[in-house]
């Protein structure tokens, strides 16, 4: 069992910074793959970055991609999502999520999940 809990959201003006950060428990998060989903009202979840066990690989949605950089610390198990120049259309609760296998972009692939954490941005 893997138990996440994010933190680090809140409201911010467009243009601004926030960084997220996912605490996860358990001895095995050293070699999870680990991702970063977002949902805004009316919508569905939709993937915004994921880093693999050794933190080598990573992947964006092209929406992110520049102004997102998503990173790990496995001795302290979290992983993080440092979020730059925020636009109004990034509003949205993030969760974070984690799989024991290989790196993918598909949120029913990701077996545990957090219990999300708003990001609100004012233009």
């Amino acid at each position: 069992q893997v138990q996440l809990v994010e933190s680090g959201g809140g409201l911010v003006q467009a243009g601004g910074s926030l960084r997220l950060s996912c605490a996860a428990s358990g001895r095995t998060f050293s070699r999870y793959t680990m991702g970063w989903f977002r949902q805004a009202p009316g919508k569905e979840r939709e993937f915004v970055a994921a880093i693999n066990w050794s933190g080598g690989s990573t992947r964006y949605a092209e929406s992110v991609k520049g102004r997102f950089t998503i990173s790990r610390d496995n001795a302290k198990n979290t992983v993080y999502l440092q979020m730059n120049s925020l636009k109004p259309e990034d509003t949205a609760v993030y969760y974070c999520a984690a799989r024991g296998l290989n790196l993918v972009v598909v949120a029913n692939l990701y077996d545990y999940w957090g219990q999300g954490t708003q990001v609100t941005v004012s233009s």
